[in-house]
């Protein structure tokens, strides 16, 4: 029974996923874009920061929160950051490819991004992070008690704008 137990035990700890955090490389990974083509990181962010919102369909918050990002994008420019925009957790509700289709601004999708979620350890979502130019996590949201809506959307977006212009700065 000893055994049992202990092999067990050994077995839930090797599955767990170490969570990624702020200074870490960012993990690599290949997914497809919604038209079928590959989209590797990091070789995709080309140098530059590089904002990646997991989301879905279904998501208030990210619903709320997506014309805000497309607002960072169009002020800061396409030239000095990236926006990946990784569906996740769709579970079949939404049609995500017709959602990014009718975004006004311009993002790298990819499509059934969960083994991306998974990697880093974007357990809900919207999963809100920037990773810098080197491929580091430069910065990630935090869990908030905040219902869906303008007060969140407005918050991240000043977040996500204080790190940007600090990235920025420092190039």
């Amino acid at each position: 029974m000893r055994r049992v137990t202990l092999l067990a035990i050994l077995m839930i700890g090797a599955i767990v996923v170490e969570a990624v955090e702020q200074g870490q490389a960012a993990p690599t990974w290949t997914g497809m874009d919604f038209s079928g083509n590959e989209v590797s990181f990091p070789s995709v962010i080309d140098g530059k920061p590089t904002v990646m919102i997991f989301w879905a369909t279904w998501c208030p918050y990210c619903n709320a929160f997506m014309p805000y990002l497309g607002q960072i994008q169009k002020d800061y420019g396409e030239d000095k950051i990236n926006v990946i925009a990784i569906n996740a957790k769709e579970r079949g509700i939404g049609d995500p490819a017709a959602y990014v289709a009718k975004l006004d601004f311009t993002v790298i999708d990819v499509a059934e991004g969960d083994g991306i979620a998974e990697k880093y350890s974007v357990n809900f979502i919207p999963g809100l992070m920037i990773v810098d130019g080197d491929g580091n996590i430069a910065w990630k949201r935090a869990s908030t008690e905040l219902p869906a809506g303008k007060t969140v959307a407005e918050l991240w977006d000043g977040q996500v704008r204080e790190q940007l212009d600090l990235l920025l700065a420092a190039d």
